[in-house]
Order: C-alpha cells, then structure tokens, then sequence
C-alpha cells in the first residue's frame, strides 16, 4: 500500500514499511516569491519561471512524510470584552458611511461578437534599462549548456504543470501524464490551478494537487518559435478598475500586446528573450477599452482595466454557459407529459 508524501518539494508515493532515513529529497523551508523570482528559504537557488521553481530538486534528506499538514486556521477573538468593544465601534463607524449611489439601471452586456481593439502601453524606465543591458549579452552559459545535447538525462523533471515525476528511463515515455494544462493563479491568500479551480490557502496542498489533464510526460519545454511558459497571474479591483499583474521578467514592447473588446480579453506576451504567454479570458463584468491601458515594468505587467460600471466584479472570468438538455431528453420528457395526461383524462 503506497501513501502520499507531503515533504515540500517530494509529492512522490512511498510504501510507509520500506522508508529509510534517506529515502526523501525535500525543502523543509517555505516557498519565497520576490520580485518575480521564486525559490526556497532553504536554499539559493531561485528562477523567474514557475515550471522551473516546481522542478527545483530538495535541499535536504530524511524519511518521507505521510502526516497531511494542518490548513490554517484564522485566528478567532476568544475575549468577549473585545468583541464587544470592536461592534460598538464597528456601530459608530457606519454611521458616517455614505454609501455609494446604486446605478438606475445595469448595463447590458454587449456582443462578444464586438471589434477587438489593442489596449495602449506604457513603458516604465526600470524595463527599458534591463532590456539594454540584455542586449548586451544575449545568451548565458547555462542556456547554451540546456541547449547542446538531445539525450534527455536520468532525473529530468517534467515540464507539464503539477506532474512532479522525473525522468528515469525510455519507458517513462509510455507512461500517463498527470498535469495542470492552466496556469497558476494566486489571490487573496488562496492558490489554484486556472484549469480546475480547486482552491486552497496552503501551499504545500497546492503543489500536491493532482493534475486535471492526461497527457504525456514533456521532458523539454515547448519550442515553437517561442517557448510557452506559465506565469504567476493574479489580479485585484478598485472601484473603478480591475487590474491584472502577469510577473513576466523583462517583458519586450514590440513583441506583447493585449487586445481587448467590452467583454474579452486576449493576453500576448513575449519575455526574457524567447518565452511566452498567453491567456484568453471571458470577462465577468464590462469594461470600456479607450479607458484602459498596459503597464509593463521590469518584474511584471499590469493590465488595468475601466470598468464601464461601477460595481464589485464576483470574479475576474464569466463561467462558460450550461448546456442546454440534449433533443432526446426533452422529447422524452414531452412523451411522459402526453403519458401522464391520458391516464388522467381516462380516469376521469
């Protein structure tokens, strides 16, 4: 009977009789994202690429861990006197609110169907240096030592989002792939998968999820003229904008753009020289195009967006509509109808 390891970094399954004091390569520090690099706390190593930070092999080894960590409790008020205390002034304070004038009447959502425009960008000093010193030096050492060769090495980590398997030999390629086809989204202190949606506010529990796709292992990252990489993409609202920050390093002006109409959006961004993301999204709310514009700076892109009303977004993307039920089950239906309004008329 194998059991799930939840060692940060491992995600592997373990037989718990057959777990040796080294038999778990993990991180026992805490995931670190800063200024678009992520890394551990227990280790140097960090990178711009979310793919890459979850193939970063552990620090350390130990057995493996079948304890599922605790998700965090938020912290409760146990004095009653402060509860007390914080309405009363909770009280006090709404009595100087003034809330804002409901609209007369909501806007009606128009066509997906409506002329794509590009949105405007802006150019922050801060990318504009890096990228003159990029062109400096276009290729490093350790993208031409990634680039020579074709043999794929023994513990080559999978680059399909979520899969945590590594390459051990040619019959890992017969093998079914479990992996994350969206990007990861982190909001409001909850983390997910934009494919699935399960959300969760632990980290460790994030990276242990299991991938909504099947699929093969993909050894090498797609090239195509540009390799297509996830992003860390996270967004918020105002009251009157909706803002998204895609954290793509180094972003290049002539090559990204962002196309939008009322109620769609399309992402296209080209950074760090070849990689490449993006996403198209469905809005939930309406937004008035000439009134937004593109932020792009060193670490991150900013998508900010006018709302055509001012209201609270429930979320940044509209829930793809419910199928309608199949001709067969409404003609079956119909059919009981008739059914049931015969023996009726037959009883009467």
């Amino acid at each position: 009977m194998s059991v799930l390891c939840y060692n940060k970094g491992c995600g592997q399954r373990f037989d718990p009789e057959k777990n040796p004091g080294d038999a778990c390569t993990y991180h026992p520090g805490v995931p670190v994202f800063h200024d678009a690099l992520k890394g551990w706390s227990c280790c140097k190593r960090r990178t711009t690429d979310f793919s890459d930070f979850l193939s970063i092999v552990g620090c350390t080894k130990g057995p493996h861990n079948k304890e599922k960590p605790p998700e965090p409790v938020k912290p409760i008020v146990t004095s009653s006197g402060e509860t007390k205390d914080a309405d009363e002034h909770r009280t006090k304070l709404n009595q100087y609110i003034i809330s804002a004038p409901k609209p007369l009447e909501a806007i009606c959502r128009p066509s997906a169907d409506e002329p794509i425009a590009r949105m405007p960008h802006k150019v922050s000093a801060s990318l504009k240096q890096a990228l003159e010193k990029l062109k400096l030096s276009n290729s490093t050492p350790e993208m031409q030592e990634e680039e020579e060769g074709d043999e794929i090495k023994i513990g080559t980590s999978c680059k399909n989002g979520g899969c945590l398997k590594s390459f051990s030999g040619p019959d890992m390629n017969e093998e079914v792939c479990s992996y994350h086809s969206g990007f990861p989204i982190f909001h409001e202190g909850m983390k997910y998968w934009s494919c699935c949606k399960r959300k969760t506010s632990d980290f460790n529990t994030f990276l242990s999820q299991e991938g909504c796709t099947k699929g093969t292992h993909l050894w090498r990252k797609r090239d195509g003229g540009g390799k297509v990489v996830p992003c860390r993409f996270d967004w918020h609202q105002t009251g009157g904008q909706v803002i998204i920050s895609i954290y793509a390093k180094n972003s290049i002006p002539e090559l990204s753009f962002v196309e939008a109409n009322s109620t769609s959006l399309k992402i296209h961004i080209i950074f760090e020289g070849e990689k490449k993301f993006e996403q198209q999204i469905t809005l939930w709310g309406v937004i008035d195009v000439s009134k937004s514009v593109v932020n792009m700076m060193a670490a991150k892109i900013e998508v900010a967006m006018k709302k055509s009303e001012a209201m609270s977004w429930a979320r940044l993307d509209l829930p793809p509509p419910v199928a309608p039920p199949k001709e067969s089950e409404e003609e079956e239906e119909e059919e009981e109808e008739d059914e049931v309004a015969e023996r009726e008329d037959e009883d009467e």
